[in-house]
């Protein structure tokens, strides 16, 4: 079990940037934190918080730390953004009949 609540670790939008960054495949830490303007250390917490919460996995090479993203955890923020999807998709639908009566 993880440390850190998923929501919690995606609501920073730097976590969020470095999730971008491993869509692409894996990176070193030192390509993650060039990516940023902020100090080295700055750019670990983040990958700390987002190894806590499984959303990054990290392996160790000689001196090297790759990291690498783990989607399955983000199936809890799918899942709970699902049903806001479906209230708006049964909003809209309601705004299109009332659409449809006012012009018909």
């Amino acid at each position: 079990m993880s440390d850190v609540d998923v929501f919690g670790a995606i609501a920073s939008p730097v976590r969020r940037q470095v999730l971008d960054l491993l869509r692409g495949g894996p990176l070193r830490a030192g390509d993650v934190a060039a990516a940023f303007d902020m100090s080295r250390p700055a750019v670990s917490q983040h990958l700390g918080v987002l190894r806590s919460a499984g959303l990054i996995t990290e392996e160790r090479v000689g001196r090297e730390r790759r990291y690498r993203i783990d989607g399955r955890p983000l199936r809890q923020v799918a899942s709970w953004a699902a049903d806001y999807e479906r209230f708006w998709q049964d909003r809209l639908a309601a705004l299109e009949g009332l659409l449809e009566e006012e012009s018909g």
